[in-house]
């Protein structure tokens, strides 16, 4: 096929690939982030509140996979090869016109590319991308990735973000794609014509940017919360609530006690290594503090 073969296809079908990809990005893909953060945010009632939901999610079993790729993944790649495609059609012209629209159209391209960079890495990171057992110790471990157990889910989740680089960069990726959401439904509604007049598009930007404040901040809670139960005794608590989770749902008959999806002893002792060793650290910081502060106590005062 000719590259103007190619061309006329994309042209012929603008209209409808257009508004395909501007439904995708808010069904599935923007309904799935939203019901994600939510659901990680849960962890703030405890690693209890968050487990059970995991479990809740899990409980599909073999329908999981394909709810996955056909809800989350496939609409995910196609908005996102949409996207690049939109954006290599497109000028970043903010230099020419510096209106506050034409920023909002640069920034919606280029947190869409952070936020797609971002989910696959973070698909990568929490889940190493495939479960075969090959992948996994031998490609997704040694690189860092698959450091999520869903039956031991706050616990590995809390010290899989306890490195500061990764809270940056979930940090970044989070604000990414709200932004990228929240901007999406606004000119979404251009599109599709929901909000034609000046006076209805302003009343849907300030709705859009409420939703997306909201919404940035659910994300950063989730992401602390996480974050708190991947060192000392919160780790431990998490721990302690996983097991006995897990030991109910075995005595229901609902998991199995070689479940993959639960950290094995040599899993257990790492993450316990990781969890007291980022504890360590902050310790050792605060101490390191604390005394430099009772050296310069110590220091006669200047005359």
């Amino acid at each position: 096929m000719s590259h103007a073969s190619k061309d006329s296809f994309l042209v012929r079908n603008e209209f409808l690939i257009r508004r395909l990809h501007s439904l995708s990005g808010l069904i599935p893909v923007g309904a799935y982030m939203v019901v994600h953060l939510l659901t990680n945010a849960t962890v703030i009632n405890g690693p209890a509140a968050f487990q059970k939901n995991v479990y809740t999610i899990h409980s599909l079993g073999k329908l999981l996979p394909v709810v996955e790729w056909g809800f989350i993944f496939l609409p995910i790649i196609f908005h996102a090869v949409i996207g690049f495609v939109i954006i290599g059609g497109g000028l970043q012209n903010t230099g020419n016109y510096p209106l506050r629209n034409n920023i909002r159209y640069m920034l919606q391209r280029v947190t869409g590319g952070i936020a797609f960079l971002f989910i696959f890495w973070h698909v990568f990171h929490m889940h190493g991308w495939f479960h075969t057992a090959w992948w996994t110790e031998n490609v997704a471990k040694p690189f860092g990735g698959h450091m999520f157990s869903p039956f031991n889910a706050a616990s590995t989740a809390g010290v899989a973000l306890q490195p500061t680089i990764v809270v940056v960069l979930y940090t970044i990726g989070i604000l990414a794609s709200v932004y990228h959401l929240a901007n999406g439904i606004w000119t979404m509604g251009i599109t599709w014509g929901v909000w034609i007049s000046p006076a209805a598009q302003r009343r849907a930007s300030v709705a859009c940017l409420i939703f997306g404040l909201a919404l940035a901040a659910v994300g950063l809670t989730a992401l602390g919360g996480m974050r708190d139960y991947g060192h000392g005794e919160q780790l431990q608590e998490a721990i302690a609530t996983e097991d006995a989770m897990f030991e109910q749902k075995l005595s229901a008959q609902e998991v199995t006690a070689e479940s993959e999806k639960r950290l094995s002893p040599e899993g257990r002792a790492k993450l316990l290594q990781g969890g007291n060793a980022a504890n360590t650290n902050a310790a050792e910081t605060s101490s390191d503090g604390a005394a430099q502060q009772a050296a310069d106590a110590a220091q006669p005062s200047s005359p």
